[in-house]
């Protein structure tokens, strides 16, 4: 029932993960954090993806994770049960969050497109306006 805000680019960074674990009720330190994510993360580049959020629920069902854990606390708490829905609700979680991203983007874009095609049509009036004031300029001077 809780989602993930932050950066769109399907990866919940260091941030994201301290946020999430917030929301869980289990704030954990920037160094609990940092274990946290480097418990699971295979490339090294400091932020969890998709394939990386997995492990910590597969390893967690694998009673791979310390009681005391970060990981623990949040395989437990936001009870995406991969045994049970499987990796598919896992999957539609982290895409809900990667869409979320996408449709802030697309957002982003129209909201550029407006503000340009508002220029193009306030630069066209302008033209059209010294046009017709030339016009008039030329009817005064004959």
């Amino acid at each position: 029932s809780w989602k993930l805000e932050g950066r769109k680019d399907g990866f919940i960074d260091l941030m994201e993960l301290k946020l999430m674990m917030e929301k869980l009720g289990a704030p954990q330190t920037h160094l609990g954090l940092k274990n946290m994510i480097k418990e699971v993360d295979e490339d090294l580049d400091s932020k969890l993806s998709f394939r990386e959020f997995l492990l910590i629920f597969r390893k967690a069902a694998a009673g791979e994770l310390q009681e005391d854990s970060g990981l623990h606390a949040l395989a437990r708490l936001s009870e995406i049960d991969v045994s049970t829905e499987g990796v598919k609700g896992a999957k539609n979680f982290f895409e809900a969050k990667v869409r979320q991203a996408i449709n802030e983007a697309s957002r982003f874009e129209e909201e550029i497109k407006a503000e340009q095609e508002e220029k193009k049509k306030q630069a066209e009036e302008l033209k059209q306006r010294k046009a017709a004031f030339k016009e008039l300029q030329s009817n005064f001077t004959q």
